[in-house]
């Protein structure tokens, strides 16, 4: 495989032999050092992906470049395919955080290097793995784990209840019906785990037996305008202390950040001891450093 493009283009022993490989890397372990470059290509800014790329790589022996949407102008100045031709021939590896993940698949087509999926509309591997990473940390297995999602569906929530199922992690989401998850992505999960993925619109019901409660921006970057509109429909799924006390047990609390405090999440649960939310955030550095440590010791 030469691209990360999905979470299912890695099969279930690989996610978790990276995983394992991230928490070894986390706790110390070395690694070979390359002169590694790296291109990242951004058509979105990022405070936690950026970093945290630029971070991995130095760790790995390489380098960086950082490209913006002003610089490279993806598909207006120059075409995908030129673009990715271009850059493959002078960097080991490319990193994209795009808006279309149509665009992303042309790109990786046409790409001699791995690319990797930064976020794109559709996903956000990198985020999901990451969170995989810290559940197991805490948890040391996914079986008979429950991980509940409040909210939007989006590019988090499509790559956690695709990751869940294929590591058998108990995937509950919750939001409104109308901003639930396809019927593409619920069909893959059901294709690869027919037991893993519960939809529910009642938080309370969704919060009952949860080991991990989740959630994300009401409002996708680039979605902004609409979260007036949609304030008083997601306002019952809220994490506040309030729906929390309707879980049986103490569940952790996740968030991929940027968080907007007192619309998703209260300040007080973000900030509270069951809070796991920076641990979640320091792990996409060692996963996205395994990541790339796999991709690029294919290559060669």
């Amino acid at each position: 495989m030469k691209d990360f493009l999905s979470v299912s283009d890695f099969s279930a022993p690989e996610l978790i032999e990276l995983i394992q490989a991230a928490i070894a890397m986390k706790n110390g372990e070395a690694v070979v050092q390359n002169s590694y470059f790296l291109a990242l290509l951004f058509e979105k800014p990022s405070l936690r992906t950026r970093v945290s790329f630029e971070a991995a790589m130095k760790n790995l022996g390489g380098s960086s470049i950082f490209l913006s949407k002003e610089e490279v102008q993806i598909g207006k100045r120059e075409e995908i395919k030129d673009i990715a031709r271009t850059l493959s021939k002078m960097t080991d590896c490319i990193a994209i955080r795009i808006s279309s993940h149509a665009d992303l698949k042309e790109f990786a087509n046409f790409s001699s290097a791995p690319v990797i999926n930064a976020l794109s509309d559709l996903e956000h591997p990198c985020q999901a793995l990451a969170d995989l990473m810290t559940i197991y940390e805490k948890f040391h297995t996914f079986e008979n784990i429950q991980l509940t999602y409040l909210g939007d569906a989006n590019n988090v929530s499509n790559s956690l209840a695709l990751a869940s199922s294929m590591v058998g992690l108990s995937f509950i989401f919750c939001g409104p019906s109308d901003y639930s998850l396809s019927n593409e992505i619920v069909s893959q999960c059901q294709v690869i785990n027919k037991n893993s993925l519960g939809i529910t619109d009642d938080p309370k019901t969704a919060l009952v037996d949860a080991d991990i409660v989740y959630t994300d921006v009401w409002a996708s970057m680039g979605d902004e305008s609409s979260i007036e509109k949609r304030k008083p429909i997601f306002l019952p799924y809220q994490l506040n202390n309030e729906l929390l006390s309707t879980a049986k047990k103490e569940p952790l609390i996740m968030h991929c950040l940027p968080a907007k405090r007192e619309n998703e999440i209260t300040d007080e649960v973000i900030e509270s001891v069951n809070s796991i939310v920076f641990e979640q955030a320091e792990n996409r550095l060692w996963i996205q450093q395994a990541i790339m440590n796999k991709l690029l010791l294919n290559k060669d």
